[in-house]
């Protein structure tokens, strides 16, 4: 995808977007369209989650699967269309210094600006088994609603034990045989009447107190390892596929002391994208909220667009 990236960079611009996924490519798309100077920096690839997922079948107007690097594509030529300038780096700090904040890169590189969009998104938390960084996209999934069309018929092993666990456990049963909850403890930290809904549906069983430890297959899933973590027995289970729903970790290590977060380390931000430094706004699965999916960090990022320009042709100018 370096094809993707623009090679000029300016010293400073009205919008740097920090974080190349839906959401910065959004919010650079809405940035630019209103001739606004907009950089969109992405310390790896353009797409983030979004293009390493092999089928999105969910995307409004897409009414066919499309692949994760296909709809990639088309988020950036339309970023690109109106003009923002797509680069590759890693932002390592910012400094405030009023009307301008400068975003300092990994390669000592500045760039100035009069807004800040922070669009870096999260990752899912993993499991550490063995042969799991393997079999990531071929069996093993971190969102149901993406990928539970694909498990049809099929048996699928669902790993956590909180709300999300057994809600997306209860979804995939929509399509699934068979959904089994594998769990590290004997009781769930899922809300009571969560749980009973999900030991009352004849597709779902529970594995706990187990952990997985190894993925097995060879190009698709076909099985894990549990090692019960009482007895530490271990026994073999067979799967199709594996939805690990243990967490997220968002990607805002280096901005604790700069913005206001929440307990978990997503950055606090109200439904407007608004954080408590002016001028700063977090778009997309960055920040806390109900849904993390494609649509909704694109509908962040088109927000945050709307309020960066605000913020710079209205209060700025008093």
């Amino acid at each position: 995808m370096e094809n993707f990236f623009n090679k000029d960079l300016n010293e400073s611009y009205d919008v740097v977007i920090l974080g190349g996924g839906p959401a910065g490519c959004s919010a650079g798309m809405y940035a630019a369209r209103d001739a606004l100077s907009v950089v969109i920096l992405e310390k790896n690839f353009p797409g983030g989650n979004m293009a390493i997922t092999e089928h999105i079948e969910n995307y409004p107007g897409f009414t066919e699967p499309v692949l994760g690097h296909e709809i990639t594509e088309k988020f950036v030529k339309h970023a690109q269309k109106f003009g923002a300038v797509i680069r590759q780096g890693n932002c390592v700090e910012v400094i405030d210094e009023g009307v301008w904040k400068t975003v300092i890169l990994e390669d000592g590189r500045k760039i100035k600006c009069k807004a800040l969009i922070i669009a870096t998104g999260s990752k899912p938390k993993k499991t550490g088994a063995k042969n799991e960084e393997h079999f990531i996209g071929r069996g093993i999934s971190f969102c149901a609603t993406c990928d539970g069309g694909f498990f049809r018929n099929k048996e699928v092993v669902v790993v956590g034990g909180g709300d999300s666990a057994l809600e997306e456990g209860m979804y995939l049963t929509k399509f699934a045989s068979k959904v089994t909850i594998v769990h590290r403890r004997n009781e769930f930290r899922a809300a009571k009447i969560i749980q009973q809904r999900a030991k009352e549906n004849e597709k779902m069983h529970f594995m706990t107190p187990y952990t997985v430890e190894e993925v097995m297959g060879e190009n698709t899933v076909t099985g894990v390892k549990l090692r019960n973590t009482q007895t530490n027995e271990v026994i073999d289970y067979k799967c199709d596929g594996i939805f690990e729903f243990i967490g997220w970790d968002a990607n805002t290590d280096i901005f604790t002391d700069y913005i206001e977060m929440t307990n978990g380390g997503f950055i606090k931000a109200s439904e407007d994208t608004v954080t408590n430094v002016p001028g700063v706004f977090a778009a997309g699965d960055v920040r806390k909220k109900g849904l993390m999916q494609v649509v909704t960090a694109a509908s962040d990022g088109a927000v945050a667009a709307k309020m960066a320009e605000k913020y710079i042709n209205e209060e700025l100018k008093h």
